[in-house]
């Protein structure tokens, strides 16, 4: 395995140097700025949320404030921030200011902030990390706060922040008192405000957090001996065996850090663990802790993710189970895991510059992660299951919130990850139509994409350097791919001798102007799971350069589970303007006719009659007549 080389590391081009033209995305971020985030705020406001920090809480009002409604609140105000870069609109800045100026209301003088355990239950301020959020409500208002700042170059929330910060460090650490979140997310949020402010105290208490999982005995080991028995009660819950040791590997307590190299337990908070694992390992130069993290890719990426990109296949830890166990219908695959895919990835790929981290982020933006947010962008999956039977739909919103603001904040920030700047090269991460800013060699270069990615493989590239240069350009070739080609000022080129770890780098002096056109061949492809995956043995899924597919019963007269799918069959597209606008795969396949049976059994197989497939992008899914869906088709052979 590959270690953290440093004249390597690349740097994501900031969201605020990207502009999105793309008549995929731009739509995804409009609909955002314009219905999402409004949404989402008169939930947070109709909820009790963000009155909440006004501290007027007594016993017996309801709403009652919850323990995690903090970060919510926290989310919309990270992506409400990310959007004003997009879609300036005064309003919505001024409403943040006010919210904002409501959350500095609530600051405690010592600089404590968090509503539940200042008007709720202020005797357990720091009493159950195990299963209270108070680190993890810190984390969210932390990023909420940078991502303001590097929006707006405000800095009211950001000094509170610091405030709390300071404080959150003053408590915890060596010397201090032990402990670490139950929820992991504060330890990514500090190496973020470490970035912003320079103040080394803030990724060495990241790192302390991280240093204290996995102790034996269990920091929430330690802590249940002094709960209450109604909080212990819920230590045992989760941390407690049938045959009374402890067991913390639901948050990720199991093993320290450094010698972890299986994920277990809640997808969630293993995906927030392993960002900061990567980001303390980047500003640290622990070749120990960037290890663990190239181990734990290799067990999530390679053994324990759908083909969307979902992970997480249990409800009952929201998390993960074995190798290979990857049930469809029962599939739990969180929106929010599915985001936290995509941090932990993109923090590898800026360390370790390999195409596969890239290819991971597309497989899930194009599919486990947006089919969290229904096309209208005012409904949500908190589950993201590979089948269904007809009854699992989107929802407004849900008691327990994260989604929403997740998938938001992620769609507002989606420049952030199309581009990087390595030493003396522009990369380019996903082919998203637009333009970058990027700074080469001391000098300016703008780059511009126009495509009509994903439905169509030809990206047109234009560079603009300040002057002429020579720089490195890298082009990722999608691990879908199986044959391009690469022309530059409209010559075709030999790309051979020219990949480096799944990117084409092209090198040459640079004019004012020039050109690059890579076209990926995009035909429609049968994917087959590993033959441990028991659930999907026998079956067939089709994909599109990197968009998945799925059937609904809306598009198909017999019921899907009486489809199989020949495997000679030809299949062909054709673009669909409904659901704004896609590329249908159709073809023809069979299905068991049960019209001449009349005994549950018989000896003879069912006859098999010809209908017609017809294919929609997961994402969409759910969106028309409610019925049936799958991801995975039974193939005949």
């Amino acid at each position: 395995m590959s270690t953290p080389r440093t004249t390597e590391f690349l740097f994501p081009v900031s969201f605020t140097k990207v502009r999105i033209e793309d008549r995929f995305w731009s739509a995804r971020q409009r609909i955002n700025a314009e219905r999402t985030i409004p949404h989402q705020y008169r939930q947070c406001k109709e909820t009790g949320r963000i009155d909440a920090f006004r501290l007027d809480w007594k016993p017996g009002k309801e709403p009652k404030p919850h323990y995690f409604w903090d970060s919510d609140v926290a989310k919309w105000i990270e992506a409400a921030s990310y959007s004003l870069v997009t879609h300036p609109n005064p309003e919505l800045e001024a409403l943040l200011d006010e919210v904002i100026e409501l959350i500095a209301s609530a600051q405690q003088p010592d600089g404590y902030l968090n509503v539940y355990f200042t008007v709720v239950a202020p005797e357990k301020r720091w009493k159950n990390l195990g299963h209270w959020h108070e680190l993890y409500c810190a984390g969210h208002l932390i990023e909420a706060a940078v991502a303001h700042y590097q929006a707006t170059g405000k800095r009211r929330l950001l000094d509170v922040v610091c405030r709390y910060a300071d404080y959150i460090d003053s408590v915890f650490g060596p010397g201090k008192r032990d402990g670490c979140p139950g929820h992991q997310e504060i330890e990514l949020a500090l190496v973020k405000l470490y970035r912003v402010t320079g103040e080394r105290r803030y990724l060495m208490l990241s790192k302390f957090f991280l240093d204290q999982r996995g102790q034996k005995p269990s920091v929430f080991e330690r802590e249940m001996a002094h709960l209450s028995e109604e909080d212990a009660t819920l230590h045992r819950r989760f941390f407690v065996r049938r045959d009374g040791t402890f067991d913390t590997s639901y948050n990720q307590d199991h093993l320290p850090v450094r010698q972890q190299s299986e994920v277990v337990g809640h997808a969630v908070r293993a995906m927030y663990m392993y960002a900061g694992m990567a980001d303390v390992a980047r500003e640290t130069g622990d070749r120990e802790l960037f290890e663990a993290c190239l181990r734990l890719w290799e067990n999530a990426c390679r053994r324990r993710m759908y083909l969307t990109g979902g992970i997480g296949s249990s409800r009952h830890n929201e998390g993960f189970t074995g190798d290979h166990d990857l049930p469809n219908e029962t599939a739990y695959a969180e929106t929010c895991a599915a985001v936290g895919l995509v941090l932990w990835n993109h923090r590898m790929l800026q360390m370790d510059p390999d195409s596969r981290y890239a290819d991971v982020i597309e497989r899930v933006i194009y599919n486990g992660a947006i089919s969290g947010l229904s096309l209208d962008g005012e409904k949500f999956f908190y589950e993201n299951p590979l089948a269904s039977d007809g009854r699992h739909h989107r929802q407004p919103w849900f008691g327990c919130a994260c989604c929403p603001g997740n998938i938001s904040r992620l769609i507002a920030s989606l420049g952030e990850y199309i581009y990087s700047e390595g030493p003396n090269t522009a990369y380019i991460h996903q082919y998203i139509a637009g333009s970058a800013e990027f700074s080469l060699n001391g000098r300016k270069v703008r780059l511009e994409q126009r495509s009509d990615y994903p439905w169509d493989g030809r990206i047109d590239i234009r560079l603009i350097p300040e002057a002429p240069d020579t720089f490195g350009l890298a082009l990722r070739i999608p691990g879908w791919c199986r044959n391009y080609k690469v022309a530059i000022n409209g010559t075709e080129i030999d790309p051979t001798g020219l990949g480096v770890r799944g990117y084409l780098r092209l090198e040459r002096r640079w004019q004012p102007g020039d050109t690059v056109t890579l076209d990926l061949a995009m035909p429609v492809e049968r994917v087959y799971a590993h033959p441990r995956v028991k659930q999907n043995l026998g079956h067939v899924a089709l994909q599109r350069g990197p968009i998945v597919y799925c059937i609904e019963q809306v598009d198909h007269e017999v019921p899907l589970y009486q489809i199989m799918l020949p495997r000679e069959a030809p299949l062909t597209t054709q673009f669909d303007p409904d659901l704004g606008g896609f590329v249908r795969i159709v073809g023809e396949a069979v299905y068991a006719d049960d019209a001449d049976w009349s005994d549950l059994y018989r000896a003879e197989p069912p006859v098999l009659r010809p209908t017609r497939l017809s294919a929609v992008p997961y994402y969409a899914w759910d969106h028309r007549d409610p019925g049936p869906m799958r991801v995975w088709i039974p193939e005949l052979r």
